[in-house]
């Protein structure tokens, strides 16, 4: 059943990254650009699923969608996150869920990494302090890239969240807070919010998107999506076959930090956190330097349709 949006605007949300991919040629329009932002969007709306939902999550496993959040799938994500100015990989990428309540400003990216087994080992001896030195120094050295193409360059201001790790459930939770240089440390700015669920073939990132000012309540969604995750019998952790399975050619100190990289250091690492995000940006659809703005609201579907990604 088509579903109705009632309202517009769209969320500006900001990760650690730079926009090298629209440098590389002329942007579109404005014009242009706002119809493709309300196309996606509506597009996204009509592909959707609303919670409570079982959502399959292709063959590795299925995500209990709670009520009042939405799931959009593939393409659709796809779409709306390009629209926005994301840079997305398509090969790991599987749907969005946004919240459908009223004062909901987040929304959490969905992929699935299929690099092979991720050893736990590092969890043992990682210090957060040592960890942040790391990530700060791996910015610092992005930064010279930044600047040599005219972005702004980045700071670390420090954990939003140290990483933590659950063992016997195979989950990682950690979250920086940054900022552009010069920016005012107690502004409000945009978190990501990074969750992970280790499985046999490799793992899932749920990355909630969100703001500084509002992160505090906000990562209670991150945390409920992350337990309302499943992986399929024989997908599991626990399912690895060390005779027959491939395992990663790095280790779970490699998520932190945003980006698993195969051969690469952690400084290296820390610099493909920067670069991976790109700031979702608005395109005139309420005016240039809004902070963050209401996503579109849909009246609530009369059907019951399931979903799958």
């Amino acid at each position: 059943m088509q579903r109705l949006i009632v309202a517009a605007g769209a969320m500006v949300l900001a990760a650690l990254v730079s926009l090298s991919a629209f440098a590389q040629s002329a942007p579109p329009s404005e014009a242009a650009r706002k119809a493709e932002l309300k196309a996606a969007w509506q597009a996204a709306s009509q592909a959707g699923t609303d919670g409570p939902s079982d959502i399959t999550l292709i063959d590795q496993g299925s995500l209990k969608l709670p009520a009042d959040h939405f799931f959009v799938p593939k393409s659709e994500g796809l779409r709306l996150l390009r629209a926005l100015g994301n840079v997305v990989d398509d090969a790991t990428f599987v749907g969005l869920v946004l919240g459908k309540r009223q004062n909901d400003q987040w929304m959490v990216v969905i992929r699935h990494i299929k690099e092979g087994y991720i050893k736990e080992d590092d969890a043992k001896n990682w210090n957060a302090d040592d960890l942040l030195k790391n990530i700060s120094a791996g910015v610092e050295q992005a930064n010279q890239d930044r600047a040599a193409r005219g972005f702004p360059e980045m700071q670390v201001i420090g954990w939003i969240e140290p990483p933590t790790y659950d063992v016997s459930a195979h989950r990682l939770v950690w979250s920086l807070l940054g900022k552009d240089k010069g920016e005012a440390d107690d502004a409000p700015k945009n978190v990501n919010y990074n969750t992970y669920a280790l499985g046999r073939d490799g793992y899932f990132s749920l990355n909630l998107l969100s703001g500084s000012d509002r992160i505090a309540n906000d990562k209670a969604v991150a945390h409920e999506l992350l337990s309302d995750l499943s992986y399929n019998p024989g997908k599991r952790y626990e399912d690895f076959s060390a005779s027959t399975d491939r395992i990663a050619e790095y280790g779970l100190l490699a998520l932190v930090g945003g980006v698993a990289a195969k051969k690469l250091g952690l400084l290296a690492l820390a610099g493909a956190f920067v670069l991976k995000f790109a700031k979702l940006i608005i395109f005139g659809v309420v005016g240039a330097g809004a902070a963050i703005m209401n996503f579109f609201r849909r009246k609530p579907r009369s059907d019951n349709a399931g979903g799958a990604a």
